[in-house]
């Protein structure tokens, strides 16, 4: 594609973007500055397959194969919201999909570890953060109830699958003062996203918060 296209077709990009963010996630009440300037600069379409590219920008999730999604927008939004992030914070991810998670952590200043189940997706996604410049995100193909001891304890966990629970390890794995967010409840039918916070004395105390639909954690490697 010649440059000039290639510039105009970025732009059409970036203006879907910008809408995206002021329709789907300001108007929702999403008010965290580092959440919207991550998902203003992340080039969602580049995390989504070319047959649905054009679709990249609604306000729904999408399959990126292996029979997984990438959330819509609005809830990666707000779940990057909630573990409040700040530069140099140090987060795990349970379910790099294809890492757009990641990518907005990263924008917002995070270091990222993220696991996948998935060999596929987790090289895939490994090679797309790498070609669109994430260097602060270390992907991992693995089982995400057991965690990243070697890199604990995280200042946040984002968990992109379903659970009945929070995996232990995971609990065990957030620092004093972490936040964590999962949904919660059965994996095919009623869904709640949950806000775990550990206090500094490391007590821990869970809110229940919207209603969500994830595809289920999974258990061993695939």
């Amino acid at each position: 594609m010649p440059a000039a296209a290639q510039q105009d077709r970025e732009e059409e990009w970036g203006a879907l973007r910008e809408r995206m963010v002021q329709e789907q996630v300001a108007a929702r009440g999403v008010r965290d500055s580092a959440t919207l300037a991550a998902m203003r600069q992340v080039p969602r379409h580049e995390f989504v397959p070319a047959q649905v590219r054009r679709l990249a920008y609604e306000d729904s999730p999408l399959p990126i194969g292996s029979d997984q999604t990438i959330s819509q927008p609005y809830i990666v939004a707000l779940m990057t919201e909630l573990v409040r992030p700040a530069k140099g914070d140090r987060v795990l991810e349970v379910g790099t999909g294809s890492g757009y998670q990641a990518a907005v952590l990263a924008a917002a200043g995070c270091r990222v570890w993220t696991i996948e189940i998935f060999e596929t997706l987790a090289n895939e996604a490994r090679e797309r953060l790498r070609r669109l410049g994430y260097p602060n995100v270390a992907v991992r193909h693995g089982d995400g109830y057991a965690g990243w001891r070697e890199e604990a304890p995280f200042d946040a966990i984002v968990v992109t699958a379903g659970a009945e629970a929070v995996p232990p390890a995971l609990i065990e794995q957030l620092a004093r003062g972490g936040r964590l967010v999962m949904p919660v409840g059965d994996p095919y039918t009623d869904q709640r996203l949950v806000l775990l916070e550990k206090d500094a004395a490391g007590r821990v105390s869970t809110r229940y918060l919207v209603p969500v639909r994830f595809v289920p954690l999974l258990r061993g490697v695939r």
